[in-house]
């Protein structure tokens, strides 16, 4: 069973750095064909991908937010990273790591955040200052 738990200060200024770091357990973020993914929910809203990393550390991020957006992994530690630069309460959310699911033969960017198999319970992130 994998396993995956967010963590990261709660609360971050505007115009700093957000970083968020996913432990995962249960299985290696390293294994062919799956890829990890950050998901956010603002208040109010619906879930919004931010970006994924693929099991060979390529990376594929959402349109708006890739000025701002790195995603990077440490295979000796089993842990996916996020950084989100220059904050705004905008980016006040949940934020969530999970796998996307079986993507052999896809861009694992495209899978749908319905078909994610599995999930962190969430962090709360509230930027203000």
């Amino acid at each position: 069973q994998v396993q995956l738990q967010e963590s990261g200060p709660g609360l971050v200024k505007p115009s700093q750095t957000l970083s968020l770091t996913c432990t995962v357990s249960g299985g290696f973020i390293t294994t062919g064909n799956y890829a990890w993914s950050w998901v956010r929910q603002p208040p109010g809203k619906g879930l919004e991908k931010m970006g994924v990393i693929d099991y060979d550390g390529g990376t594929s991020y959402s349109p708006s937010l890739k000025s701002r957006i790195s995603i990077s992994r440490d295979t000796s530690k089993n842990q996916i990273s996020l950084q989100l630069r220059s904050v705004t309460p905008e980016d006040t959310a949940v934020y969530y790591c999970a796998r996307t699911g079986y993507c052999a033969g896809t861009v694992c960017y495209d899978k749908n955040i319905d078909s994610y198999d599995y999930w962190g319970q969430g962090t709360q992130v509230t930027v203000s200052s």
